[in-house]
């Protein structure tokens, strides 16, 4: 249980900030939505004021559940319509269909995939970058949380490789990259460098040392997008927002600025049929 008397409920609705924001890709696609949840009314005293729905991060069992009705309510869905894993910074994806909708492992999960229309599928993140995939000629579309082992260990490629399997085509597929800890805010240790040289990473692309501290920073939407170009996505079907969550608290959950015990932003897509 955590601290904090947030409520958020049939009776803030009217009053609350919007709880989130569309997040674009290179070009409409008919049909198909993105978008990022925003933390709404945030107080700097409570770490998940004022919306959250990441249920393994420390919140109250009700405050999720209050927040995940309002944004099901927002969207005209069923709560069994929005789908997210348990991540766990692997690289396992889950595909979604028809038959394997009921059954499918949503533990140690980092990414889904579905070609099923009207389900929201979404990861979350609090500095880890959020992707977001639509192939819109075969009706596929994905998500995926990429942290720096993600990154190097290459989701976004096996995202790639299970929307391929139901029938996707890396030309076609568009990607939106949300918002994400920017480079000048994420340092690291020369240890997480070699770990992306080995992997293969041109250093060059994703690194620059602070000139005063002398310490390294990676760009990961950056290292991301890479990726995705390697595996056959044309590079003006992705598009990045620019967007910082440590820059930004108030409007982004932040693990490296508030903590890991905290909300997350949820960003997610949906097929609609109609």
């Amino acid at each position: 249980m955590r601290s904090g008397t947030t409520n958020i409920g049939p009776t803030s609705t009217t009053t609350m900030k919007k709880i989130f924001e569309p997040l674009e890709f290179a070009s409409a696609l008919e049909g198909i939505e993105a978008f990022t949840t925003l933390r709404g009314d945030a107080r700097t005293d409570d770490n998940y004021s004022e919306f959250n729905i990441c249920n393994y991060t420390g919140d109250s069992h009700e405050h999720i559940v209050a927040c995940r009705r309002l944004l099901c309510s927002r969207l005209g869905i069923d709560d069994a319509q929005l789908i997210m894993p348990r991540q766990t910074h692997s690289v396992n994806v889950a595909t979604i269909t028809a038959t394997s909708r009921h059954d499918a492992c949503l533990d140690d999960v980092d990414a889904l995939v579905t070609n099923l229309p009207d389900v929201v599928i979404g990861i979350n993140t609090a500095d880890c970058v959020p992707l977001v995939f639509a192939d819109p000629i075969a009706g596929i579309i994905g998500a995926a949380h990429a942290g720096w082992k993600g990154t190097k260990n290459g989701i976004v490629a096996n995202t790639l490789q299970a929307m391929c399997r139901l029938g996707a085509s890396p030309s076609r597929i568009m990607i939106a990259i949300g918002a994400a800890i920017c480079q000048e805010c994420f340092e690291v240790g020369d240890e997480v460098v070699e770990q992306f040289a080995e992997a293969g990473f041109d250093l060059n692309a994703i690194v620059k040392r602070n000139a005063v501290t002398g310490k390294a920073h990676i760009d990961l939407p950056e290292a991301n997008r890479i990726i995705a170009l390697q595996s056959g996505v044309p590079d003006a079907n992705i598009n990045l927002s620019g967007r910082c969550t440590r820059c930004q608290p108030m409007r982004y959950f932040s693990a490296r600025r508030i903590g890991i015990r905290s909300g997350r932003i949820f960003t997610a897509i949906i097929r609609r049929s109609r």
